[in-house]
């Protein structure tokens, strides 16, 4: 496939070539929210364009909104419309005069949070990142029965949920030591980040109906990166009998922009290959073109920069291609029970870890809880996060003879209580 070219200057070899066009949402400078998708080093304001009568019918509409969630609602029907309309846009050379002067520089642009999540669910699809957590506490069993019949997942809270730059506060919590007999109240002393993938639902489900497998695609709108930080140590005290609290609900950072399914379609990979042995997944989990082309090939990176050391190192590296399951399958099981999904509903993967050093998606996992610190290039050591580090995450999809897209940053910086 030959790479796309944009008469917008410097959109090759970014993180938004033409073969992206992912969507956010930013501050214009009267102030006003607008809808815009990024192409290169700018931000085409589909606001202004609505407004001036470029984008047609319904889609005009949607664009207006100050959140994506009306032209998410509008399916996959929907994006393709837009997507192949700005296409269309970007590449004639002819529209470039009435297009320009709706472009809006990027990097002094104000992104804000795209999407008005009405519910977070975040899952817990990497076997890596399981087994390794289990067998700090299970040595023996590090996998509990149901990890691999069942897509493990929480309700998460959405009104918690921040845009990449803004800061983290240490939270506060419950925390019991083992040589203690009561806990105590304070900061986290192991606050940690948690590399995922979240995926924004689209066409939404009826309360009571189901959503099967083979049409879970309709409903995923597109994916952004999520940091779901983690006090560790609030988390182990409280997490019995009923799991994630505290420890979990007090910030998760998405990055500004969406990258819609359409843009990812050269990416898409065979589900999670199971190893013998494990069980095949139940009829409702199980659909051939899901097996097929169910994962996607997204590179998922960590990079850490502290107080002392401005120039930011990468910790780890891991692949969405190592998710046990598809997002297909957490869709579908969310839903199974009948669960209603709605337009702009966030759902992630959990952390995503491979099964190769150096791939692991949180410090829990890289330091064995502490035990073999991280050792930075500056001297520094670190079990966990300290006030001032900043975590970035990045991902991006390679194929040869496609143009590589990337989805930008998720950062955040932690500062204390």
């Amino acid at each position: 496939m030959a790479v796309m070219r944009s008469w917008v200057e410097g959109a090759e070899g970014s993180d938004f070539p033409l073969e992206n066009l992912p969507l956010g949402v930013f501050k214009r400078a009267d102030g006003r929210a607008c809808v815009g998708t990024a192409i290169g080093e700018w931000i085409f304001d589909l606001r202004a364009a609505a407004d001036a009568h470029v984008i047609p019918g319904e889609i005009a509409v949607a664009c207006r909104e100050t959140t994506l969630n009306r032209l998410m609602a509008l399916g996959g029907e929907g994006s393709r419309a837009l997507r192949a309309w700005l296409l269309d846009l970007l590449t004639d050379a002819k529209a470039r005069a009435r297009v320009e002067p709706l472009l809006v520089k990027r990097a002094g642009a104000q992104m804000l949070l795209p999407v008005r999540v009405g519910d977070y669910t975040d899952f817990y699809a990497s076997v890596y990142h399981a087994t390794n957590v289990g067998k700090l506490f299970r040595p023996e069993n590090p996998l509990l029965p149901n990890y691999k019949w069942v897509p493990i997942g929480y309700h998460g809270r959405a009104s918690s949920i921040v845009v990449s730059g803004t800061e983290i506060r240490r939270p506060s919590g419950q925390t019991k030591a083992p040589d203690t007999d009561a806990p105590v109240f304070g900061p986290s002393r192991m606050l940690d980040y948690e590399l995922e993938v979240g995926c924004y639902v689209g066409e939404g489900n009826a309360l009571g109906e189901a959503v099967a497998l083979k049409d879970a695609r309709q409903h995923l709108f597109g994916l952004c990166l999520v940091n779901d930080w983690s006090a560790r140590d609030v988390q182990a005290w409280e997490y019995q009998p009923l799991g994630p609290f505290l420890a979990k609900n007090f910030a998760t950072t998405v990055s500004p922009w969406v990258v819609t399914m359409e843009a990812l379609a050269p990416f898409r990979v065979a589900a999670f290959a199971r190893a013998e042995g494990d069980p095949r997944a139940l009829p409702y989990l199980e659909d051939a073109e899901d097996q097929r082309r169910g994962g996607l090939d997204v590179t998922l990176e960590v990079w850490l920069r502290t107080a002392r050391m401005r120039e930011p190192v990468r910790v780890s590296r891991g692949n969405m291609r190592d998710l046990y399951w598809t997002l297909g399958q957490m869709l579908a099981h969310h839903t199974s029970n009948g669960c209603s999904l709605q337009a702009g509903d966030l759902f992630a993967t959990g952390t995503v870890s491979g099964a190769e050093a150096g791939s692991q998606g949180c410090l829990l996992e890289m330091t064995r809880r502490g035990a073999d610190p991280l050792e930075l290039p500056n001297g520094e050591r670190r079990t966990f996060l300290e006030d001032g580090d900043e975590v970035i995450l990045r991902g991006y999809c390679e194929r040869e003879g496609f143009a590589r897209i990337g989805f930008g940053e998720c950062v955040g910086r932690v500062v204390g209580v």
